[in-house]
């Protein structure tokens, strides 16, 4: 049956001192008394609370038992077909240790150099809609619906989701499409199924403004990065920034946009002059979670960051799971934090490149996090699937392995 896109466990490991229990007890009180998660973030900020030394400090103990979470499940899954566009989300996916299925299958390829583009570079794209119309019965598995704006109104197109052996071997296969002009990768340039169907490639190419391939990840799997917590890390991915996943929360999400907010108010005493920030728009603004195009977002550990210090998660349907005897396709590795560029600052809905939000406000208090690229802010943690299975809004995320010093 095919799916439809539909638009802590952990085991004590340390006996806790009597005074480590009493100021954990007097924390906790705390965190359900102290207004909202975001505010809570920044006061945990402020005060290095949860600071992460060797184990978790609690005030000025220390603890090797890791900070107690709150019931944290999966509250929004996203795939984003086409690499740089709109997202969408859904209620299931499957998932492959490539990432979910049909995440950033197909990307827009300059024709000339072969460098993927994205909305880093033309902030437009986020504009570009496209829909997974699966369908058992079709030979392709469905059709990738692709709607792209025009003065005159949309204009779209379609192809096939899995496209059969005959229709690969009548596409033009590229062996060198360039990602940041550092990965390199294959990938077919889709043509339309019939003559008569609207070709993709002129389609995108009006929209772009330049002659641009529309591109479909060709059979050859792409390596991922290094990280420094696995630098022999054997992992693949399709057209990705990095990894084949994205994982974030909506604690840590909260904490970004309280922090917005209070810079917006005009409190230079927290975080100094930003420049180009909108004070009128963000003093009461938000941040939407789609600016930072995750695939997997959590809901529940009670205060944000909390995903920072996850080394190994077990995600399941089953509230009563041990993660310590989880499958491999329910295990899920967080191999780094995910350091951000400008991408978020481009607004989904409108495409407009804000001079400041997200990034400028993340750099005063998220850089430094990433022991490989310490003058980029992080937001979010990158992953990677063990097995194969399906993840589902509502399932339970149990951490099976905490990080060490410095978090994932």
């Amino acid at each position: 049956m095919s799916l439809v896109a539909v638009s802590f466990y952990e085991e004590p490991h340390a006996v806790w001192t009597l005074t480590a229990v009493l100021l954990l007890t007097v924390l906790l009180a705390w965190h359900r008394s102290a207004g909202t998660v975001a505010e809570k973030g920044s006061a945990i900020r402020d005060s290095g609370v949860l600071s992460n030394g060797n184990g978790y400090s609690i005030g000025e103990v220390e603890s090797e038992t890791p900070m107690p979470l709150g019931e944290v499940n999966v509250s929004k899954i996203l795939i984003h077909p086409i690499k740089s566009c709109r997202g969408l989300s859904v209620t299931e996916s499957r998932f492959t240790p490539l990432g979910l299925e049909n995440d950033r299958k197909w990307c827009i390829m300059d024709a000339e150099t072969h460098v993927l583009v994205t909305a880093r570079e033309v902030p437009k794209m986020v504009l570009i809609e496209s829909t997974l119309e699966y369908d058992s019965s079709d030979p392709h598995d469905g059709r990738l619906l692709v709607k792209v704006p025009q003065e005159s109104g949309p204009v779209s197109f379609s192809v096939p989701i899995i496209p059969t052996q005959d229709i690969l071997d009548s596409w033009s296969i590229i062996g060198d499409c360039s990602l940041f002009k550092v990965y390199f990768m294959d990938g077919y340039i889709v043509q339309p199924l019939l003559p008569s169907d609207p070709s993709p490639n002129d389609i995108l190419t009006e929209y772009m403004g330049r002659r641009v391939f529309f591109m479909m990840k060709g059979p050859t799997p792409r390596e991922c990065p290094s990280t420094a917590a696995f630098p022999n890390l054997k992992a693949t991915a399709v057209f990705q920034d990095g990894f084949p996943l994205l994982f974030a929360s909506e604690e840590s999400l909260q904490d970004v946009a309280q922090t917005v907010r209070t810079a917006a108010s005009g409190d230079e005493n927290s975080f100094g002059k930003i420049g180009g920030l909108d004070n009128d728009r963000w003093k009461d603004g938000n941040v939407e979670i789609e600016r930072f195009r995750p695939n997997i977002v959590f809901k529940g550990a009670g205060y944000p960051w909390a995903e920072d210090m996850w080394r190994s998660i077990v995600i399941s349907p089953k509230p009563n799971t041990d993660p310590t005897t989880a499958s491999a396709d329910e295990t899920f590795t967080l191999v780094s934090k995910c350091t951000r560029c400008l991408l978020p600052n481009v607004d989904t809905k409108t495409a407009e490149r804000d001079a400041a939000v997200p990034y400028k406000v993340l750099m005063k208090f998220r850089a430094g996090k990433d022991p490989a690229r310490m003058s980029k802010p992080c937001f979010g943690c990158n992953g990677v699937p063990s097995g194969t299975g399906i993840v589902r809004v509502g399932d339970r995320v149990f951490v099976k392995e905490w990080a060490g010093e410095g978090g994932v």
